[in-house]
């Protein structure tokens, strides 16, 4: 039988090689027209500590979500058995290494007790013994799985024997064999994943040469298991499609944009987008240099926030990008970028917290923190952005926004979308304005802060024949400190009342996005990365006869109160239902204070790992049929 998707996890201890066969894996599924995502969930080490990536395929569509249970499990060791087990479907199979079978869960050191303890529960009420070849005999015999059991020791011992490798180098060419005995039993044109090898290592043609002679052996020894979960061709409409993470599409939109300064502190999961940039600080496009962009690893995140806001007051597209632990340090700054209308761009990708949290999982729980953070009052936006493409277009919209209206602009991701690998279309660049905002040529009499002006026309540092101030304190319109009370009531007033200019010019789609069908029975609320499988959600719901819409919060502040309650109106109170990645569903609440709407029914994760398909739409029928108000999600491991 032929499939139109296939889910999938690929399982091993971190450092072992699992992006790179995401990334090989991917490249030649994107390569043969097939639709992607693939999350990578890892540990906050370097190596040993179980990592896992899971992958949607799809021959018809791209994917937007995630689900369980999965088609197949490869494994690369015993501890990904023990732990995706139960996630495999009736009928998937597992790829695993028979040099494993013996080993039992007692083994295994780097597994946390806590869920040595659940997994030696649950196979206790199984009746299994705790060692893989019993799992695997009890999967096979129960829910009629296959096991691919591959020799990796052989066949490294005959890699290093043709290319006279050196065993301490030969771990790295389990992702290879994990990568071509998947696409074998995907049934994959494997000139598709030759492809992949070579798009992973470029220039290293003997890595490439040596990892295809690894799928010759596969192919030849596995042949028997080739189209087990046969894929379907793939029929999806789309010339051109990117394969990149929410990380890499954010950076691309800082290079359209037009940055040229970026600053960073490294931190998960936000520093992979600075490396990318780091890679482009001088592009070339059509014999012409654009750019350069400085990107400037700064000793901590105050000094990354303060360089930017200098950068910007020259007159340069300036941007900074941190997680939360790093936005907490940058707030003093957000504070003086708010009191001297500084047009800055903070990429705040959020992880679990709080303190260090879980610095390696996602997390929505920081919707407050960036919208009220910060002491004092004064004019700032939330944007936030649901998927891959939207990432690249806010970003740009991120600095318009902030040079239009001189203010700090916060782009709100998470973890989930920042280090998800997905297919997504080449972005429309027709789509793209530029706006700089009210801008002047300065003079003598300049003053930075007219109150003649809502948003004062901007000179730059640096501009001929003109003189400003910048201080913390409060200041008269040419940037002088000055304490007098009427003053203080013209300057505040000015800075605050950009945010009602914000709410009345911005356009809607900015703000907020409606998906699904007219007169609902239900409606979703929510925003950032739960679009992908709230919008799947929609669709699954369908078929078991519940209409519905999701509404994508976009604008998280200025909160859009018009337009949301304008979307609100005609739908049932009781609903109505909040999905976050967080205890309290914080969006809720910001709804409340901002229309005095009162959402109850809600739908909250907060394991740190993302929501999937089939717990979201068993969440969200329980809520419409019960009197249940509050659903917490636990799937993943």
């Amino acid at each position: 039988m032929e499939l139109n998707e296939v889910s999938l996890i690929l399982g091993g201890a971190q450092g072992s090689g699992l992006e790179a066969s995401m990334l090989i894996l991917s490249r030649a599924l994107a390569y043969g027209g097939y639709g992607v995502i693939a999350d990578r969930e890892y540990y906050s080490n370097i190596t040993g500590r179980h990592s896992y990536i899971h992958m949607n395929v799809s021959a018809t569509n791209i994917p937007r979500s995630l689900r369980y249970p999965v088609n197949l499990l490869a494994a690369m060791d015993s501890e990904s058995i023990f732990t995706h087990f139960n996630d495999v479907a009736n009928g998937g199979v597992i790829i695993y290494d028979r040099g494993v079978d013996g080993k039992r869960i007692s083994d295994v050191p780097s597994m946390e007790d806590a869920l040595k303890l659940r997994v030696l529960k649950h196979l206790q009420d199984l009746n299994i013994e705790s060692d893989v070849a019993s799992i695997l005999t009890y999967l096979e015999k129960e829910r009629r799985i296959t096991r691919v059991g591959v020799d990796f020791t052989r066949w490294l011992r005959m890699l290093a024997s043709k290319f006279e490798l050196q065993p301490r180098v030969l771990s790295r060419y389990v992702s290879g064999i994990i990568v071509v005995t998947t696409a074998l039993i995907l049934g994959l044109d494997l000139e598709y994943v030759k492809y992949g090898f070579e798009a992973q290592f470029g220039n290293r043609k003997e890595i490439v040469k040596e990892n295809l002679y690894l799928m010759d052996l596969i192919k030849e020894d596995l042949n028997q298991y080739g189209g087990l979960l046969q894929i379907k061709k793939p029929t999806i409409n789309s010339d051109k499609v990117m394969l990149a993470t929410g990380n890499d599409f954010v950076a691309i939109g800082k290079i359209v944009a037009g940055v040229r300064y970026q600053s960073y502190y490294p931190i998960t999961p936000a520093a992979d987008e600075s490396f990318l940039l780091e890679k482009f600080e001088v592009i070339e496009y059509d014999g012409d240099v654009i750019g350069p962009i400085i990107v400037m690893q700064t000793e901590d995140e105050i000094a990354a926030i303060t360089s930017a806001m200098g950068a910007s007051l020259t007159g340069s597209r300036s941007s900074t990008a941190t997680s939360g632990p790093g936005f907490d340090l940058m707030v003093e700054g957000l504070s003086w970028a708010g009191m001297n209308e500084v047009p800055i761009v903070i990429t705040y990708y959020q992880r679990g917290g709080p303190s260090t949290g879980q610095p390696t999982r996602g997390s929505q729980s920081d919707l407050f923190n960036a919208a009220f953070s910060a002491h004092g009052e004064f004019a700032r936006v939330v944007l936030s952005s649901g998927d891959h493409l939207e990432a690249f277009y806010d970003t740009v919209n991120a600095f318009n926004i902030a040079e239009r209206y001189q203010v700090p602009v916060i782009h709100l991701l998470d973890k989930f979308l920042a280090n998800s690998l997905a297919t997504v279309p080449v972005p429309d660049l027709s789509k793209v304005t530029i706006d700089r905002g009210f801008t002047s040529n300065g003079g003598k009499d300049y003053k930075r802060f007219d109150l003649n002006h809502k948003i004062s026309p901007r000179a730059f540092l640096g501009t001929l024949n003109t003189v400003m101030w910048y201080s913390g304190d409060e200041h008269d319109e040419y940037g002088h400190i000055v304490e007098d009370p009427e003053n203080r009531i013209s300057m505040y007033s000015k800075r605050i009342e950009k945010l009602q200019i914000i709410e009345s010019e911005v356009p809607e789609e900015i703000k907020l996005r409606l998906y699904g069908e007219g007169s609902p029975d239900y409606l979703i609320v929510g925003w950032g990365s739960v679009k992908g499988v709230a919008l799947d959600a929609l669709d699954e719901l369908r078929k078991a006869g519940y209409r519905g819409m999701y509404l994508d919060m976009k604008m998280l502040y200025p909160f859009p109160k018009k337009e949301f309650l304008k979307v609100i109106s005609g739908v049932d109170p009781s609903r109505v239902i909040a999905v976050e990645h967080s205890y309290n569903v914080s969006i809720s609440d910001l709804i409340s204070m901002s229309t005095n709407v009162k959402i109850v029914k809600k739908v909250a994760k907060f394991t740190g790992r993302p929501m999937v398909l089939n717990e979201f739409v068993e969440a969200i029928i329980k809520l419409l049929t019960s009197k249940e108000e509050y659903k917490v999600l636990r799937y993943g491991a």
